[in-house]
């Protein structure tokens, strides 16, 4: 079986690189030590997981996509990169100072199980920072206005902020505080709004390919036809209003600073 981003992961670097501003935001959150041992669970290609590597950190990746972690060994072959999934992690009992999940949530089939197994690996004291984008906030991008189904398929797989909260606490993990992110300008890992600023994104084909939402076959009439009108809205310059009606205070992404929580006994 192959999984989704085998074939996502075909031109995946072309296009999804380790932004600066993210990768020092993840950096700032999980605060890492020298001599501690670091998760990246859903690392893909391993951009991030490589910025810290770079910084003298010791990283373990773990992805379940086989395409995705050969493109990640090519980029740095003295990380640990393992095949595996959120709820299934083959690492030891409190083996890991701290761990990091960037939009991978969405991908993960069961949010209880896939905490559980990080609170599982993640040793006492240890912090997760979460990477990820909720239904509400997405539900304020433009891109609504072009490809409502491809959206709302999106946001049924994108869990809810209280649907996070919860699976958290049942598994020991607790909320220690969140950071709203709004798409900036600059941003060099192109993800699924990141033409926020500039439509024009969205008509390259090496760009769609590299965001899930729009590569899916599932997606592909809809956004055949979505592209058209939004290169004519581009032209005509009615994007800017279709831009202007969404605007929100909501952020576009969300970081997460999760706290390992000791057990009542």
């Amino acid at each position: 079986m192959h999984e989704k981003y085998d074939i996502i992961g075909i031109d995946y670097n072309t296009t999804r690189k380790a932004d600066t501003y993210l990768f020092n935001k993840l950096l700032h959150l999980l605060y890492p030590t020298q001599n501690g041992v670091y998760l990246d669970i859903g690392c893909g290609t391993g951009n991030y997981t490589s910025e810290f590597a770079k910084k003298g950190y010791q990283f373990i990746g773990i992805d379940p996509s086989t395409k995705m972690l050969e493109k990640a060994k090519k980029q740095n072959n003295s990380i640990q990169w393992k095949v595996g999934k959120a709820e299934s992690i083959e690492l030891s009992n409190q083996s890991v100072n701290g761990i990091i999940a960037s939009l991978t949530l969405h991908h993960w089939q069961d949010l209880d199980q896939g905490f559980s197994e990080l609170n599982r690996v993640l040793k006492p004291n240890g912090d997760i920072v979460i990477f990820t984008a909720t239904p509400l906030q997405m539900k304020g991008y433009w891109l609504n206005h072009y490809f409502p189904k491809m959206l709302v398929d999106s946001m049924v797989q994108m869990p809810e902020y209280d649907k996070i909260k919860s699976n958290l606490q049942k598994n020991n993990l607790s909320i220690d505080h969140t950071e709203k992110y709004f798409i900036q300008p600059d941003l060099q890992d192109l993800f699924l709004y990141s033409g926020k600023h500039n439509p024009k994104l969205y008509l390259n084909p090496k760009v769609r390919q590299g965001i899930s939402s729009f590569s899916s076959l599932a997606n592909a009439e809809e956004v055949e036809k979505g592209l058209k009108i939004l290169e004519e809205d581009i032209n005509s310059g009615t994007i800017n209003h279709i831009i202007k009606k969404y605007e929100n205070t909501e952020g576009d992404y969300l970081f997460m600073k999760i706290k390992k929580v000791d057990p009542i006994l």
